[in-house]
């Protein structure tokens, strides 16, 4: 690997950006592709974080898929959360759990993960929310969820999810659209968040929203 190659990958693992690093099985010389400009067939390498072979113009390639490490925001110490933390962390996301409500962000009740006792329009403008982020909110309160909403729906991550009924998510969705958000915006919204299984309690409707995470993560739908 040449010291360009090399720091092109550092660069790229610095700024969160997926590409894929190509070695030609013959010549040994290599080329680097991004996720930006990838052709169908490399797409889905990316998605399923899928390295191999491949046949090229050039000859048989090695293809590596250099990706972020996964992540998932959390807007909400709830139940929950406390249920979906180890199972996203079990799939290799690291997690951050934001909500400004001091009783509830304790390091007690949610150990091992990043966690911010702030509003999340004070933290996530810095955060690179990106294609490889989940996004969940959870705490069923507006002054708290739809702040966070409106920054991740003008993001990039690859999944949305907003617990509450219909009902609830209709009035959500009038309301975003009073602060400015597209109808195609708001579509992204996954809500009632989770997949349709009958979940019953916290740790069930935690399974749903890893599956239909997982879903959008792999099948972008």
């Amino acid at each position: 690997m040449t010291p360009d190659v090399l720091n092109r990958l550092l660069a790229a693992r610095v700024e969160r950006q997926a590409v894929a690093l190509f070695t030609n099985l013959q010549t040994g010389t290599q080329r680097i592709v991004a996720r930006a400009v990838a052709d169908e067939a490399l797409e889905k390498r990316f998605r399923f974080d899928q390295s191999g072979i491949v046949a090229t113009d050039g000859g048989e390639e090695f293809c590596a898929i250099h990706s972020p490490p996964l992540r998932l925001v959390i807007i909400g110490a709830v139940h929950i959360a406390q249920g979906l933390i180890p199972i996203a962390q079990s799939a290799g996301y690291d997690i951050t759990v934001i909500d400004p409500r001091g009783a509830f962000a304790t390091g007690a009740r949610f150990p091992g993960v990043t966690l911010l006792a702030d509003w999340p329009q004070d933290v996530l403008p810095s955060m690179a929310l990106d294609a490889r982020t989940g996004f969940v909110a959870l705490t069923h309160d507006p002054k708290i969820d739809d702040p966070a909403l409106l920054l991740a729906l003008r993001s990039e991550v690859f999944y949305v999810g907003a617990l509450g009924s219909s009902k609830t998510q209709a009035s959500r969705r009038e309301r975003l659209a009073q602060q400015g958000l597209t109808g195609a915006q708001i579509a992204k919204i996954h809500g009632p968040i989770g997949l349709r299984i009958g979940a019953v309690g916290a740790v069930e409707i935690a399974i749903s929203i890893m599956a239909e995470m997982t879903q959008c993560l792999r099948l972008g739908v």
